[in-house]
């Protein structure tokens, strides 16, 4: 289960659409894990094979898990996981493995909900925050570092005025009852950040 929405969506598409717009990706491979259909043209369009992954979701290529893919080195010129890490239990092996398949000079797009100062880990998935194991907070990024030569990060800011898209949630409200260790922010405007790692 995943907790994306439209308006992350469209900052995601539209921070993809300024990397990959001026890339002939015609004869690439992308392997997108846990699929959103909103994506599913975008990628057709552009990508020469596109598959599709998953641990628990049917109708996909591949029935796997992100944190031990049995999938060949160097396979993949792109992998895209939106809102995916916050899910899996051993992320530092999901991290490991996209960085594996890809192949050199690879791209992976590994957006999670920013929802705190710093990440805080569950002990296990909590069901009431949408089955996450963790509440990523601004230095999770910080976690790609070790596998990637370079990341760079496009926020709601980033984008053409006529395109901003901010997430509008009142966060002051945790932590809570249900969702005890995810901590409060402040504000009710905020930015979806979309990391883009480069091999």
């Amino acid at each position: 289960m995943k907790c994306g929405s439209l308006e992350r969506h469209r900052v995601q598409f539209l921070a993809m659409k300024s990397v990959f717009s001026n890339r002939d990706c015609s004869q690439q491979s992308i392997l997108h894990f846990a699929p959103e259909d909103f994506f599913k043209p975008f990628f057709q369009d552009r990508f020469g094979t596109v598959h599709t992954a998953d641990l628990n979701a049917r109708a996909v290529d591949f029935a796997i898990d992100i944190q031990a893919m049995p999938l060949d080195d160097s396979s993949y010129d792109v992998v895209f996981a939106s809102h995916v890490l916050e899910h899996v239990p051993d992320d530092s092996s999901a991290i490991a493995e996209i960085r594996r398949i890809l192949k050199p000079g690879g791209i992976a797009v590994l957006p999670v909900p920013i929802v705190a100062e710093k990440t805080v880990e569950y002990p296990e998935a909590n069901p009431s925050d949408h089955f996450h194991v963790r509440a990523p907070g601004l230095d999770y990024f910080d976690r790609y570092s070790g596998a990637f030569a370079s990341i760079e990060i496009i926020t709601s800011e980033d984008l053409p005025a006529e395109n901003q898209v901010f997430i509008f949630e009142d966060r002051s409200v945790y932590p809570s009852e249900k969702v005890p260790l995810r901590p409060g922010m402040s504000g009710l405007k905020h930015e979806e950040m979309v990391p883009i790692c480069y091999v």
